[in-house]
């Protein structure tokens, strides 16, 4: 089967979004946004790039989406929250939710490490439910990811994690200009450096683990004197409308 063309869809500034939700209330949530949030959001001019469910946690829901910059942000969200989809359907979405307030604003580490998209997001629902698994790693960092870390993780960390099977497909770092949009808050004051990796199958992410642990030649300690907190790793699935898959 041929697989439906892609392109690149860069975005300048992105949020990752996660929802922690009321217990057995996900897939409700997934059929409003679906339905209604992603035609009306990418209307108002932004780019809904993925959104998915944590393999670990029944109640999250986590999704990415990509702004050309600040003010553009500003105003899609303000055509967006004061348009009617949302009015008409936001408190169908909000009844699901416990948190929504866990945001992180990023932007591309740098050049050639951008998101690849489907043309079409159609071609996505008509397929097969994915068999593949995104892992967003995340580190929290004592200073800006540009400061050294970066550096650190393209000589040192990225070599390892790509000969042990790592298949990543974005590496996102803190944005930190002033939130344009404060009815929605985002988690400012933070330093992140956030790796998205994409596996086919669970059979490729069980043998990248497999691979990394055996690899003995990297110093862990050096890695924790950059961190101040241990790395946090979320694995997740795409749903049927996602454009990542």
């Amino acid at each position: 089967m041929t697989e439906p063309a892609k392109t690149s869809n860069y975005s300048p500034i992105i949020e990752l979004r996660r929802y922690t939700l009321h217990p057995n209330r996900r897939d409700e949530l997934i059929g409003v946004f679906d339905e209604h949030f992603l035609e009306g959001q990418e209307h108002c001019g932004m780019k809904i790039i993925g959104q998915f469910t944590d393999m670990d946690d029944p109640d999250a829901f986590v999704w990415f989406r990509g702004f050309n910059d600040m003010r553009a942000r500003q105003k899609a969200l303000t055509a967006f929250y004061d348009g009617p989809v949302w009015g008409e359907h936001r408190h169908m979405a909000n009844a699901t939710m416990v948190d929504s307030d866990d945001v992180l604003l990023l932007h591309p580490a740098y050049d050639g490490l951008d998101f690849e998209l489907p043309v079409s997001r159609n071609a996505n629902q008509e397929a097969a439910p994915a068999s593949s698994i995104f892992r967003i790693a995340t580190y929290k960092l004592r200073a800006s990811a540009e400061t050294g870390f970066l550096e650190f993780y393209k000589t040192e960390l990225a070599p390892i994690l790509d000969d042990s099977g790592d298949r990543r497909i974005a590496l996102l770092a803190s944005e930190h200009s002033e939130n344009s949009f404060t009815r929605l808050p985002v988690r400012l004051g933070e330093n992140v450096l956030v790796s998205v990796s994409r596996f086919d199958s669970a059979a490729e992410e069980a043998g990248f683990d497999r691979a990394l642990a055996d690899r003995m030649d990297f110093d862990q300690a050096r890695l924790a004197t950059w961190l101040i907190a241990p790395l946090v790793t979320a694995r997740l699935k795409p749903t049927a409308g996602s454009l990542l898959r």
